[in-house]
């Protein structure tokens, strides 16, 4: 494996955090964690470019960073788009099987997939994911590799993503602007699931949410596959100015105050805590009561978790969730979160944190770094998926030197 192969990177570019993660490919197949890079947001609104020289300063910080902490030169990434400007819905393809024998082939399965994409969009929007549920081979269904067994007619359900032609192609500019291409681009919800939940979890069902800074994005996962996307237009940034107007304290400083402080169930704080807030204007900071900061933060959190699974009931959906609710992103860390949600929800909760990598593991095992870490294990698992051998290897591989020696 040449050695700019043996890395890849994924770039989370997201509303109040910018990161980047290299991840190292090893020869047994694993990968480490090798460089870091974050850097606050600037020129960036729910997902959407609004100022595109303060967009590019702030992408070439944390890929900057991240080349330092790995020893490599950063020419290339896998970009996270944000689930804010996306649309997602269920759609079948039917075709007959090719061929006397009625043998399913990879041909027969890619033409069923585009038979499901084929789908009339509305302007301006473009598919993102094709991502296949179950096949149905004839009166069979829940198949999920129908390659090789016989049929007359072969069927897929399949999550069709779409999103912003104009939102996807500013924020692809803008890294390209940074000095770096895009390889592929993933949505952020998707790469997320990839790095905090488990097999067990997408069987069973499972309800992932990813409170960022503009949007709370979320999909459904059942029987291992992906059912649902969405998102709420509510995330960590509304804590964020909530604080400043309930509390008279400047924004920056409301951030401050929110993750050195805050905590979104106030029955978890005593009566007796205090803290000290900044004051504008120049004025003096002030003391006041913990419990006040939470009496703001309290009910912005309900609002989200209310609004949150009025669209997973609409989609009718909230009898799937078996597994319970998997919280990540950087609101997640806001202490009282889990809480608050198991109450409101009635069902398992817990904080998803990055796992499935070595190196700098602990580095990155934070809520805030799921989707980038996601990004660079998706390109890690499509590396090593090209690179496994076919019947057609030898061949393949003849062919490549003989092209180079020529």
């Amino acid at each position: 494996m040449a050695r700019s192969e043996r890395y890849v990177v994924g770039l989370d570019v997201g509303t109040s955090q910018i990161a980047a993660i290299v991840g190292e490919a090893m020869e047994d197949g694993s990968l480490d964690v090798v460089g870091v890079g974050k850097t606050d947001a600037k020129g960036i609104r729910r997902g959407v470019v609004v100022d595109l020289e303060a967009a590019v300063d702030s992408i070439k910080g944390a890929i900057k960073e991240a080349e330092l902490m790995a020893g490599v030169d950063i020419d290339s990434v896998h970009l996270g788009l944000s689930g804010g400007q996306a649309d997602a819905f269920n759609s079948r393809g039917v075709v007959a099987v090719a061929g006397k024998s009625r043998v399913i082939t990879r041909a027969d399965v890619d033409r069923a997939i585009a038979a499901a994409q084929a789908v009339p969009l509305d302007p301006g929007r473009e598919i993102l994911h094709v991502l296949p549920q179950e096949f149905v081979v004839d009166d069979q269904d829940g198949i999920g590799a129908p390659i090789g067994m016989t049929g007359a007619s072969i069927e897929v359900n399949a999550h069709i993503v779409t999103g912003s032609v104009t939102a996807s192609h500013n924020i692809v500019a803008c890294v390209n602007r940074a000095g770096v291409g895009v390889v592929d681009t993933t949505l952020e919800q998707l790469a997320a699931a990839e790095s905090v939940l488990t097999p067990d979890e997408k069987d069973l069902g499972v309800l992932l949410v990813d409170i960022g800074g503009g949007t709370t994005d979320f999909v459904v996962y059942e029987r291992g596959s992906l059912w649902h996307t969405g998102f709420v237009a509510l995330g960590g940034d509304h804590f964020t100015n909530d604080i400043a107007v309930g509390l008279r304290t400047p924004t920056p400083d409301a951030e401050v105050t929110k993750r050195r402080d805050g905590c979104a169930l106030a029955a978890l704080v005593d009566e007796d805590q205090t803290i000290e807030v900044a004051s504008v204007g120049g004025r003096r900071p002030r003391t006041m009561s913990r419990r006040r900061l939470a009496d703001i933060l309290q009910p912005r959190a309900e609002e989200i978790f209310h609004r949150l699974w009025d669209e997973v009931c609409g989609a009718g959906y909230e009898s799937a969730i078996h597994a319970g609710i998997v919280l990540t992103g950087g609101g997640a860390i806001l202490e009282g979160m889990p809480e608050i949600a198991e109450q409101i929800f009635d069902l398992p909760i817990r904080r998803g944190c990055p796992t499935g990598v070595g190196g700098l593991a602990d580095h990155v095992r934070n809520p805030a770094y799921a989707t980038a870490v996601g990004l660079v294990m998706h390109a890690h698992r499509q590396v090593k998926s090209s690179d496994e051998p076919s019947p057609n290897g030898w061949l393949n591989r003849l062919q490549a030197v003989v092209k180079r020696y020529f």
